[in-house]
């Protein structure tokens, strides 16, 4: 595929997402203290900025139209989910490992062949994907194109990436 004036560059990123959600402390809890983003700023207990590394926000909180709501009823558009990508395998395996330390309800894992996946939901039942991408180099392709696989994850491998993983 060539470039033409209406593609987006290659380099093009999602920038941050932005979630409404029901109880602002919770949710700063969760993305904070659970998933490990570091709290930027909070604007007068209605929102919030959370980062990784830190960038201006890569996640946003607000409570200014969903204070004490609830999550969309099933067989509604919204958001299905969004994706934290982690730099390296390892990391992945430490993020999982919070999460099964915390008792954390995790939905479902995946081998994408061209990534490793696990599945989530935040307190306000917002789905999230914790991933981390093969090298497109080994990424698995049929007559040319694309071709994603839905294993299930190993997870005893994937917890194999960190020297104490938990028993």
């Amino acid at each position: 595929m060539t470039m033409t004036e209406s593609s987006l560059p290659a380099k093009t990123r999602i920038g941050h997402v932005h979630l409404r959600v029901s109880d602002l402390d919770r949710a700063i809890d969760f993305y904070r203290d659970l998933l490990g983003f570091e709290l930027m700023v909070e604007f007068e207990g209605e929102a919030a900025f959370l980062s990784a590394g830190g960038y201006h926000h890569h996640i946003g909180l607000n409570t200014w139209q969903s204070e004490g709501g609830s999550p969309p009823p099933p067989g509604t558009t919204g958001l299905y989910h969004f994706a934290i990508n982690y730099p390296t395998r390892r990391d992945l395996a430490v993020a999982f490992r919070r999460l099964l330390e915390a008792n954390w309800a995790v939905d479902g894992a995946s081998d994408h062949g061209t990534h490793e996946a696990i599945y989530l939901h935040d307190p306000d039942h917002n789905g999230i994907e914790l991933a981390w991408d093969r090298d497109q180099s080994e990424w698995p392709r049929s007559g040319g194109k694309l071709s994603f696989t839905r294993r299930p994850l190993d997870l005893d491998g994937l917890l194999g990436e960190i020297k104490d993983p938990v028993s």
